[in-house]
């Protein structure tokens, strides 16, 4: 099984919007750069708790996070994605800022 471009970007446009939202960005950046090189054995961790989680959750949303994590470009494109948005949060604020003044 493999995700559609489609269901690629949902997932990591879901992503990014929830981490700029709660304010994670430094943290989800440094996290991820770092599972970068590990990221195959990351996988293998998911699947092994694939069955105590899924038991818990909907089962096909972390099936689809397994799937955007078996690729290291994902990974990439997941930090740029929240860079991005980060950018667009800053701006957000800044002009708030500027017309309450």
């Amino acid at each position: 099984m493999e995700l559609t471009i489609e269901e690629k970007e949902e997932l990591i446009n879901k992503i990014a919007e929830r981490v700029v939202s709660l304010r994670l960005t430094p943290v989800a950046i440094v996290l991820l750069e770092s599972s970068k090189p590990l990221s195959f054995a990351f996988t293998q961790l998911l699947v092994f708790f694939q069955p105590i989680v899924t038991s818990i959750f909907n089962p096909v949303p972390y099936e689809k996070l397994i799937l955007l994590f078996e690729d290291r470009n994902n990974i990439e494109l997941l930090i740029k994605e929240i860079e991005k948005r980060e950018e667009e949060y800053g701006r957000e604020r800044k002009n708030k800022k500027n017309l309450s003044n």
